[in-house]
């Protein structure tokens, strides 16, 4: 059984940064596909951010490109996201997700496929 535990989310001006982590349990943490997610008030979860086992390749959303970067430590068992230019529409419920099935580079899974989930952290941005 894997646990993650995000932190870092908080409230913040529009066009400032904030830096999420999430924290995992488990010795195969360096084999897992990581992903980050975001669920706004009255919306379905949606992908944001997904990075490979070894770092080398990593997936956003169009919306967040150029603003956003996904990043891990093996390490640490750490996955972050650090999030710069914030926009009021960025205000969610920030997930990680662990899926532990084997992919190929450059391969990321469905969200449905993350096998996962941490418990989320509040992202507000204000305007």
């Amino acid at each position: 059984q894997v646990q993650l535990v995000e932190s870092g989310g908080g409230l913040v001006q529009a066009g400032g940064s904030l830096r999420l982590s999430c924290a995992a349990s488990g010795r195969t943490f360096s084999t897992y596909t990581m992903g980050w997610f975001r669920q706004a008030p009255g919306k379905e979860r949606e992908f944001v951010a997904a990075i490979s086992w070894s770092g080398g390749s990593t997936y956003y959303t169009d919306s967040v490109k150029g603003r956003f970067t996904i990043a891990r430590d093996n390490a640490k068992n750490t996955v972050y996201l650090q999030m710069n230019s914030l926009k009021p529409e960025d205000t969610a419920v920030y997930f990680c997700a662990a899926d532990e099935i084997p992919r190929a580079a450059l391969v990321f899974p469905e969200q449905y496929e993350y096998d996962y989930w941490g418990q989320g952290t509040q992202v507000t941005v204000s305007s």
